[in-house]
């Protein structure tokens, strides 16, 4: 796509950021940068995340490490959303029992609307626990199997470390379904939910729109799904040897964010 048609029409960025700001503790080249110049265009930014593991409060400390401003009402997570997801499903002291961290703890029992409960609860929600043990595994498989709705935060199978791609949600879903044989309801992106709530948030239409991620999977085919803007980077997940193989194209892909930058200002003075 011609650059001016490509990045005139974008007024909302919905970024992602384990792969495109930072891998682990690491920032990523130009990230810093990218955020102010956004800024200074007055392009609306939200940070939209599959990771469940941080409250909003603390991907914003984070970002602020790296030397990002960032507010926690622009950080969306996908634990935020399966909080909203649930509170149209269930009444307020609904019993439930969770796979996760801090963020996902948060957003489910921050305040009393849902209960934590090991015995009958009505839904498992599961998100990445880098303390898992067989013991929560064995639990939620008895309450999966006995009744309890089966609901994973994000898909991801892989998460971005310093040290290289580890194990995500998805591989902890993946044992899951495989002990209960029951497919979990996916709050997280690819679906809807944190797209739709980040716009809203922006006040900002799909067609004035972007998406910028680093996964084929989660970021991009989320967006194509919802007919915005798709711009992947490589700096993450995915490779351009996985877009040549993959069915799921975005619209246009950067080595990494100084050469997004570069690119969007040229299609601006075009």
């Amino acid at each position: 796509m011609e650059t001016r048609a490509l990045f005139a029409p974008i007024r909302c960025l919905l970024a992602d950021m384990d792969g495109v700001l930072y891998r682990g503790s690491m920032p990523l080249p130009g990230g810093a940068e990218f955020v102010r110049w956004l800024r200074q265009q007055g392009i609306a930014l939200m940070f939209i995340t599959n990771n469940s593991t941080r409250t909003p409060q603390q991907h914003a400390e984070k970002l602020a490490g790296l030397g990002i401003a960032a507010a926690p009402e622009e950080i969306l997570t996908s634990s935020l959303a399966t909080r909203a997801y649930l509170e149209q499903q269930a009444p307020r002291g609904t019993g439930v029992y969770f796979i996760g961290q801090r963020g996902l703890e948060q957003a489910l029992l921050g305040d009393g609307y849902f209960v934590l409960d090991e015995r009958v609860p009505a839904y498992v929600i599961v998100g990445l626990d880098t303390q898992l043990t067989y013991e929560k595994l064995r639990r939620a498989c008895l309450l999966i199997r006995a009744g309890a709705r089966f609901i994973g935060t994000n898909p991801d199978r892989t998460f971005p470390s310093p040290e290289g791609i580890t194990p995500g949600c998805g591989s902890i879903l993946a044992a899951l379904e495989a002990a209960t044989d029951v497919h979990p309801t996916i709050i997280g992106k690819p679906e809807r939910w944190l797209f739709e709530a980040a716009m809203a948030r922006a006040q900002a239409r799909p067609q004035e729109t972007a998406v910028l991620g680093d996964r084929l999977d989660t970021d991009i085919a989320g967006a194509k799904q919802l007919g915005i803007t798709a711009l992947m980077v490589l700096s993450g997940v995915h490779g351009a040897a996985d877009i040549a193989a993959s069915a799921i194209k975005p619209d246009a892909v950067f080595p990494d964010l100084p050469a997004l930058r570069q690119a969007w200002e040229e299609g601006l003075r075009k």
